[in-house]
Protein backbone atom coordinates (compact mmCIF):
# COMPACT_ATOMS: atom_id res chain seq x y z
CA UNK A 1 0.00 0.00 0.00
CA UNK A 2 0.82 3.74 -0.49
CA UNK A 3 -0.07 5.91 2.11
CA UNK A 4 1.73 9.15 1.32
CA UNK A 5 0.24 11.80 1.20
CA UNK A 6 -1.89 10.92 3.96
CA UNK A 7 -1.38 12.85 7.08
CA UNK A 8 -2.50 11.23 10.21
CA UNK A 9 -2.52 13.21 13.88
CA UNK A 10 -2.38 10.80 16.67
CA UNK A 11 -2.71 11.81 20.02
CA UNK A 12 -3.12 8.44 21.73
CA UNK A 13 -0.24 6.83 23.43
CA UNK A 14 0.94 3.39 25.44
CA UNK A 15 0.02 0.38 22.56
CA UNK A 16 -3.50 0.29 21.29
CA UNK A 17 -3.25 3.88 19.27
CA UNK A 18 0.17 3.74 18.35
CA UNK A 19 0.01 0.18 17.19
CA UNK A 20 -3.10 1.40 14.84
CA UNK A 21 -1.31 4.33 13.64
CA UNK A 22 1.97 2.51 12.72
CA UNK A 23 0.43 0.25 10.74
CA UNK A 24 -0.69 3.36 8.32
CA UNK A 25 2.99 4.87 9.16
CA UNK A 26 3.95 1.27 8.01
CA UNK A 27 2.84 1.89 4.47
CA UNK A 28 3.88 5.69 4.36
CA UNK A 29 1.09 7.62 6.31
CA UNK A 30 2.53 10.85 7.55
CA UNK A 31 1.99 10.45 11.38
CA UNK A 32 2.57 13.55 13.50
CA UNK A 33 2.42 12.04 16.84
CA UNK A 34 1.15 14.94 19.63
CA UNK A 35 2.26 14.67 22.97
CA UNK A 36 1.81 17.16 25.88
CA UNK A 37 5.10 19.17 26.97
CA UNK A 38 5.34 17.26 29.94
CA UNK A 39 7.12 13.46 29.73
CA UNK A 40 4.64 12.81 26.15
CA UNK A 41 3.37 9.56 25.36
CA UNK A 42 4.89 7.52 28.98
CA UNK A 43 4.89 4.65 26.80
CA UNK A 44 8.13 6.36 26.55
CA UNK A 45 9.17 5.13 29.71
CA UNK A 46 8.43 1.46 30.08
CA UNK A 47 10.61 -0.98 30.46
CA UNK A 48 12.51 -3.19 29.24
CA UNK A 49 14.85 -0.35 26.57
CA UNK A 50 16.82 -1.39 23.84
CA UNK A 51 20.32 -0.17 23.50
CA UNK A 52 20.12 3.13 22.27
CA UNK A 53 17.82 3.61 25.41
CA UNK A 54 14.69 3.45 24.01
CA UNK A 55 11.76 1.77 25.65
CA UNK A 56 10.89 -1.16 23.51
CA UNK A 57 7.41 -1.10 23.19
CA UNK A 58 7.60 2.47 22.10
CA UNK A 59 9.87 1.63 19.64
CA UNK A 60 7.95 -0.80 18.23
CA UNK A 61 5.20 1.23 17.64
CA UNK A 62 6.36 4.61 16.95
CA UNK A 63 8.46 4.05 14.07
CA UNK A 64 9.27 6.53 11.12
CA UNK A 65 6.41 9.15 12.86
CA UNK A 66 7.17 12.49 14.07
CA UNK A 67 6.44 14.15 17.16
CA UNK A 68 4.91 17.43 18.00
CA UNK A 69 5.48 18.64 21.95
CA UNK A 70 2.10 20.72 22.65
CA UNK A 71 0.13 22.03 25.60
CA UNK A 72 -3.35 21.73 25.03
CA UNK A 73 -4.33 22.84 28.15
CA UNK A 74 -3.73 26.63 26.94
CA UNK A 75 -5.83 28.28 24.18
CA UNK A 76 -3.14 28.92 21.93
CA UNK A 77 -2.15 25.29 21.70
CA UNK A 78 -5.43 24.29 20.97
CA UNK A 79 -5.35 27.44 17.87
CA UNK A 80 -2.21 25.24 16.63
CA UNK A 81 -3.76 21.76 16.67
CA UNK A 82 -6.89 23.71 14.80
CA UNK A 83 -4.55 25.11 12.28
CA UNK A 84 -3.00 21.29 11.88
CA UNK A 85 -6.44 20.12 11.81
CA UNK A 86 -7.18 21.72 8.18
CA UNK A 87 -5.06 19.80 6.69
CA UNK A 88 -4.80 16.75 8.02
CA UNK A 89 -6.61 13.62 6.72
CA UNK A 90 -6.84 11.12 9.89
CA UNK A 91 -7.21 12.28 13.84
CA UNK A 92 -6.87 9.60 16.33
CA UNK A 93 -7.71 9.96 19.79
CA UNK A 94 -7.71 7.67 22.61
CA UNK A 95 -9.37 9.88 25.87
CA UNK A 96 -11.73 8.58 27.89
CA UNK A 97 -15.41 10.46 26.83
CA UNK A 98 -15.33 13.84 27.27
CA UNK A 99 -12.14 14.86 27.99
CA UNK A 100 -11.63 15.79 24.20
CA UNK A 101 -14.80 18.12 24.26
CA UNK A 102 -12.37 19.64 27.60
CA UNK A 103 -9.51 19.72 25.30
CA UNK A 104 -11.04 21.44 22.31
CA UNK A 105 -10.22 18.35 19.91
CA UNK A 106 -13.74 16.24 20.13
CA UNK A 107 -15.63 15.57 16.67
CA UNK A 108 -17.40 18.70 16.29
CA UNK A 109 -14.86 21.21 17.10
CA UNK A 110 -12.28 19.63 14.96
CA UNK A 111 -15.00 19.48 12.35
CA UNK A 112 -15.40 22.98 12.01
CA UNK A 113 -11.61 23.28 10.90
CA UNK A 114 -11.97 20.59 8.69
CA UNK A 115 -15.32 18.44 7.93
CA UNK A 116 -13.68 15.76 5.42
CA UNK A 117 -11.26 14.50 8.47
CA UNK A 118 -11.44 10.77 9.15
CA UNK A 119 -12.26 10.98 13.01
CA UNK A 120 -10.99 7.90 14.92
CA UNK A 121 -11.77 7.44 19.03
CA UNK A 122 -9.88 4.43 20.12
CA UNK A 123 -11.26 3.39 23.60
CA UNK A 124 -11.94 0.56 26.29
CA UNK A 125 -15.69 0.41 25.97
CA UNK A 126 -16.77 2.84 23.56
CA UNK A 127 -18.11 6.08 23.40
CA UNK A 128 -21.83 4.67 24.26
CA UNK A 129 -23.62 2.31 27.19
CA UNK A 130 -22.69 2.22 30.64
CA UNK A 131 -19.16 0.91 31.14
CA UNK A 132 -18.14 4.14 28.55
CA UNK A 133 -16.55 6.28 31.43
CA UNK A 134 -15.02 3.04 32.97
CA UNK A 135 -11.83 2.63 33.98
CA UNK A 136 -9.23 -0.50 32.39
CA UNK A 137 -6.88 -2.24 30.78
CA UNK A 138 -6.31 -5.43 28.27
CA UNK A 139 -7.11 -7.57 30.45
CA UNK A 140 -10.14 -5.88 31.74
CA UNK A 141 -11.46 -5.84 28.17
CA UNK A 142 -11.31 -9.94 27.63
CA UNK A 143 -12.16 -10.42 30.74
CA UNK A 144 -15.78 -8.14 29.72
CA UNK A 145 -15.52 -9.54 26.30
CA UNK A 146 -15.36 -13.69 27.55
CA UNK A 147 -12.08 -14.28 25.77
CA UNK A 148 -10.73 -15.06 29.11
CA UNK A 149 -13.32 -17.67 30.44
CA UNK A 150 -12.29 -19.35 27.31
CA UNK A 151 -8.56 -19.80 28.38
CA UNK A 152 -8.95 -22.37 30.72
CA UNK A 153 -8.54 -26.30 29.82
CA UNK A 154 -11.93 -27.04 31.87
CA UNK A 155 -14.25 -25.09 34.16
CA UNK A 156 -12.52 -25.93 36.77
CA UNK A 157 -9.48 -24.11 36.17
CA UNK A 158 -8.71 -20.48 36.73
CA UNK A 159 -9.09 -18.18 33.52
CA UNK A 160 -5.29 -17.61 32.18
CA UNK A 161 -4.16 -14.40 31.19
CA UNK A 162 -3.49 -14.46 27.33
CA UNK A 163 0.21 -14.27 26.72
CA UNK A 164 -0.48 -11.28 24.29
CA UNK A 165 -2.45 -8.31 24.86
CA UNK A 166 -5.24 -9.34 22.44
CA UNK A 167 -7.72 -6.58 23.22
CA UNK A 168 -5.14 -3.66 22.55
CA UNK A 169 -4.03 -5.37 19.29
CA UNK A 170 -7.35 -6.34 18.11
CA UNK A 171 -8.90 -2.43 18.83
CA UNK A 172 -5.59 -0.90 17.66
CA UNK A 173 -5.91 -3.24 14.25
CA UNK A 174 -9.50 -2.63 13.85
CA UNK A 175 -8.94 1.18 14.08
CA UNK A 176 -6.71 1.11 11.49
CA UNK A 177 -9.05 -1.13 9.33
CA UNK A 178 -11.95 1.24 10.13
CA UNK A 179 -9.69 4.37 9.08
CA UNK A 180 -8.73 2.73 5.87
CA UNK A 181 -12.29 1.84 4.89
CA UNK A 182 -13.14 5.77 5.79
CA UNK A 183 -10.66 7.28 3.49
CA UNK A 184 -11.57 4.95 0.81
CA UNK A 185 -15.11 6.13 1.24
CA UNK A 186 -14.45 9.54 1.18
CA UNK A 187 -12.26 9.24 -1.78
CA UNK A 188 -14.91 7.24 -3.73
CA UNK A 189 -17.64 10.07 -3.00
CA UNK A 190 -19.41 8.11 -0.69
CA UNK A 191 -19.58 10.03 1.99
CA UNK A 192 -17.28 13.19 3.33
CA UNK A 193 -15.62 12.69 7.13
CA UNK A 194 -16.68 10.36 9.19
CA UNK A 195 -16.19 9.53 12.92
CA UNK A 196 -15.55 6.01 13.78
CA UNK A 197 -16.24 4.74 17.34
CA UNK A 198 -14.01 2.00 17.79
CA UNK A 199 -14.06 0.09 20.92
CA UNK A 200 -11.56 -2.24 22.11
CA UNK A 201 -13.97 -4.81 23.79
CA UNK A 202 -16.33 -4.77 20.93
CA UNK A 203 -12.85 -5.70 18.79
CA UNK A 204 -12.11 -8.75 20.71
CA UNK A 205 -16.45 -10.14 20.81
CA UNK A 206 -15.64 -10.04 17.42
CA UNK A 207 -13.00 -12.40 17.40
CA UNK A 208 -15.90 -14.83 19.36
CA UNK A 209 -17.57 -16.31 15.69
CA UNK A 210 -16.45 -19.64 16.52
CA UNK A 211 -18.57 -19.67 19.54
CA UNK A 212 -20.99 -16.52 18.99
CA UNK A 213 -23.93 -18.50 17.82
CA UNK A 214 -24.09 -21.11 21.29
CA UNK A 215 -23.09 -17.77 23.01
CA UNK A 216 -26.24 -15.94 21.43
CA UNK A 217 -28.69 -19.13 21.44
CA UNK A 218 -28.51 -19.62 25.33
CA UNK A 219 -25.84 -22.39 24.80
CA UNK A 220 -23.64 -20.62 27.27
CA UNK A 221 -20.01 -22.23 25.76
CA UNK A 222 -17.49 -23.36 28.08
CA UNK A 223 -14.12 -23.59 28.40
CA UNK A 224 -12.20 -26.90 26.94
CA UNK A 225 -15.25 -28.41 25.32
CA UNK A 226 -16.14 -26.54 22.12
CA UNK A 227 -14.60 -28.14 19.10
CA UNK A 228 -11.86 -25.27 18.79
CA UNK A 229 -10.65 -25.09 22.43
CA UNK A 230 -10.04 -28.52 23.35
CA UNK A 231 -13.56 -30.53 23.13
CA UNK A 232 -11.99 -32.35 20.18
CA UNK A 233 -9.20 -34.86 20.53
CA UNK A 234 -7.72 -34.43 17.17
CA UNK A 235 -7.38 -30.79 17.65
CA UNK A 236 -5.71 -30.57 20.70
CA UNK A 237 -2.43 -29.37 22.35
CA UNK A 238 0.04 -32.55 23.12
CA UNK A 239 2.95 -32.31 25.38
CA UNK A 240 6.32 -34.16 23.70
CA UNK A 241 9.22 -36.66 25.51
CA UNK A 242 11.22 -33.90 26.17
CA UNK A 243 8.64 -31.61 28.21
CA UNK A 244 7.69 -29.36 24.90
CA UNK A 245 4.34 -29.22 22.93
CA UNK A 246 3.12 -29.65 19.53
CA UNK A 247 -0.37 -29.26 17.97
CA UNK A 248 -2.36 -31.33 16.58
CA UNK A 249 -5.27 -29.57 14.32
CA UNK A 250 -6.77 -32.04 12.19
CA UNK A 251 -10.18 -30.91 11.44
CA UNK A 252 -10.92 -32.41 8.17
CA UNK A 253 -10.88 -36.16 7.69
CA UNK A 254 -7.87 -36.54 5.10
CA UNK A 255 -5.71 -34.57 7.46
CA UNK A 256 -6.59 -36.95 10.25
CA UNK A 257 -6.13 -40.01 7.85
CA UNK A 258 -2.43 -39.01 7.10
CA UNK A 259 -1.62 -38.25 10.78
CA UNK A 260 -3.05 -42.08 11.82
CA UNK A 261 -1.20 -43.52 8.71
CA UNK A 262 2.10 -41.42 9.45
CA UNK A 263 2.45 -42.93 13.30
CA UNK A 264 0.98 -46.11 12.44
CA UNK A 265 -2.07 -46.26 14.02
CA UNK A 266 -4.38 -47.00 10.86
CA UNK A 267 -6.88 -48.29 13.57
CA UNK A 268 -7.92 -44.91 14.74
CA UNK A 269 -8.96 -43.29 11.71
CA UNK A 270 -12.42 -44.50 11.90
CA UNK A 271 -12.84 -42.49 14.95
CA UNK A 272 -12.56 -39.24 13.57
CA UNK A 273 -15.67 -37.62 13.99
CA UNK A 274 -17.22 -39.37 17.23
CA UNK A 275 -19.70 -37.94 19.35
CA UNK A 276 -18.81 -40.70 22.07
CA UNK A 277 -17.61 -39.35 25.11
CA UNK A 278 -16.26 -41.98 26.69
CA UNK A 279 -14.32 -42.91 23.16
CA UNK A 280 -12.76 -39.43 22.83
CA UNK A 281 -11.49 -39.73 25.97
CA UNK A 282 -9.55 -43.31 24.97
CA UNK A 283 -8.50 -41.42 22.19
CA UNK A 284 -7.14 -38.40 23.93
CA UNK A 285 -5.49 -41.01 26.03
CA UNK A 286 -3.98 -43.09 22.97
CA UNK A 287 -3.18 -39.58 21.39
CA UNK A 288 -0.92 -38.51 24.29
CA UNK A 289 0.77 -41.74 24.58
CA UNK A 290 1.98 -41.42 20.97
CA UNK A 291 3.15 -37.66 21.19
CA UNK A 292 5.08 -38.69 24.86
CA UNK A 293 6.95 -41.19 22.87
CA UNK A 294 9.12 -38.76 21.10
CA UNK A 295 10.49 -34.84 21.18
CA UNK A 296 9.17 -32.13 19.96
CA UNK A 297 12.25 -31.57 17.33
CA UNK A 298 11.32 -35.56 16.18
CA UNK A 299 7.69 -35.02 15.84
CA UNK A 300 9.06 -31.89 13.56
CA UNK A 301 11.16 -33.93 11.71
CA UNK A 302 9.07 -36.86 11.22
CA UNK A 303 5.66 -34.74 10.58
CA UNK A 304 6.21 -31.21 9.10
CA UNK A 305 6.72 -32.29 5.43
CA UNK A 306 3.48 -34.10 5.64
CA UNK A 307 -0.57 -32.84 5.42
CA UNK A 308 -0.82 -34.40 8.95
CA UNK A 309 -1.38 -30.55 10.36
CA UNK A 310 1.01 -31.13 13.29
CA UNK A 311 3.44 -28.16 14.22
CA UNK A 312 5.58 -27.22 16.99
CA UNK A 313 4.13 -24.64 19.89
CA UNK A 314 7.20 -22.55 19.65
CA UNK A 315 8.82 -20.01 22.22
CA UNK A 316 8.01 -16.03 21.06
CA UNK A 317 12.02 -16.27 20.48
CA UNK A 318 11.44 -19.77 18.30
CA UNK A 319 8.77 -17.73 16.58
CA UNK A 320 10.54 -14.97 15.48
CA UNK A 321 14.05 -16.97 14.82
CA UNK A 322 11.84 -19.85 12.37
CA UNK A 323 12.84 -20.14 8.98
CA UNK A 324 9.02 -19.12 8.08
CA UNK A 325 9.20 -16.16 9.33
CA UNK A 326 12.41 -15.29 8.12
CA UNK A 327 11.01 -16.02 4.09
CA UNK A 328 7.98 -13.95 4.79
CA UNK A 329 10.81 -10.91 5.67
CA UNK A 330 8.54 -9.98 8.32
CA UNK A 331 11.32 -8.75 10.75
CA UNK A 332 12.48 -5.83 10.29
CA UNK A 333 16.62 -5.40 11.02
CA UNK A 334 17.29 -1.46 10.13
CA UNK A 335 21.20 -0.35 11.14
CA UNK A 336 20.21 2.65 12.95
CA UNK A 337 17.03 1.15 15.16
CA UNK A 338 16.35 -2.29 17.03
CA UNK A 339 14.84 -5.25 15.46
CA UNK A 340 11.15 -4.91 15.29
CA UNK A 341 8.16 -7.30 13.65
CA UNK A 342 7.39 -5.44 10.86
CA UNK A 343 3.71 -4.87 8.76
CA UNK A 344 1.87 -8.02 8.70
CA UNK A 345 0.75 -7.84 4.87
CA UNK A 346 2.99 -8.54 2.06
CA UNK A 347 2.12 -6.38 -1.02
CA UNK A 348 3.09 -6.73 -4.87
CA UNK A 349 3.57 -3.10 -4.15
CA UNK A 350 5.25 -2.20 -0.73
CA UNK A 351 5.68 1.41 0.74
CA UNK A 352 9.79 0.81 1.02
CA UNK A 353 10.21 4.68 1.97
CA UNK A 354 9.40 4.57 5.57
CA UNK A 355 11.99 5.76 7.91
CA UNK A 356 12.89 3.55 10.45
CA UNK A 357 14.09 5.92 13.14
CA UNK A 358 11.62 6.97 16.57
CA UNK A 359 11.09 10.41 17.50
CA UNK A 360 11.80 12.37 20.34
CA UNK A 361 9.45 14.00 22.50
CA UNK A 362 8.83 17.26 20.44
CA UNK A 363 11.81 16.42 18.11
CA UNK A 364 9.88 17.58 15.05
CA UNK A 365 7.35 20.36 16.30
CA UNK A 366 9.05 23.36 14.51
CA UNK A 367 9.52 21.75 11.38
CA UNK A 368 5.77 20.41 11.52
CA UNK A 369 4.50 24.22 12.75
CA UNK A 370 6.70 25.72 9.78
CA UNK A 371 5.11 23.23 7.06
CA UNK A 372 2.03 24.96 8.73
CA UNK A 373 3.14 28.65 8.51
CA UNK A 374 3.65 29.39 11.94
CA UNK A 375 7.27 30.47 11.39
CA UNK A 376 7.07 34.01 13.17
CA UNK A 377 5.05 32.65 15.70
CA UNK A 378 7.34 29.59 16.75
CA UNK A 379 9.77 31.69 19.17
CA UNK A 380 6.62 33.04 21.11
CA UNK A 381 4.84 29.59 21.76
CA UNK A 382 8.29 29.09 23.10
CA UNK A 383 8.67 30.80 25.49
CA UNK A 384 5.22 31.25 26.32
CA UNK A 385 5.71 26.92 26.83
CA UNK A 386 2.93 26.28 24.86
CA UNK A 387 5.58 23.92 22.42
CA UNK A 388 9.17 22.35 23.36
Amino acid sequence: MQLDGIRVLDFTRLLPGPYATQLLADNGADVVKIEDTDVGDYGRALPPHTERGVSALFDTVNRGKRSVALDLKTSAGRDVIHELVREADVLVEGFRPGVTERLGIDDDTVREHNDDIVYCSLTGYGQTGPDADRAGHDLNYVGAAGLLDMTRRSRDEAPRIPGYPIGDMAGGTFAALGILGALCSRELGNTAGEHLDVSMTDAVLSFSQSIAHGALTGESPRPGETPLTGGLPWYDVYETADGRYVTLAALEPKFWAAFCTAVDRDELIDEHGTDDPATREALRETLEEVFAARTQAEWEAELGAIDATVGPVNTPAEAVDSPQIDARGLIETPADAAPRIGFPVRSSAPNDDVPASVPAHGEHTEAVLREHGFGAAIERLRDDGVIV
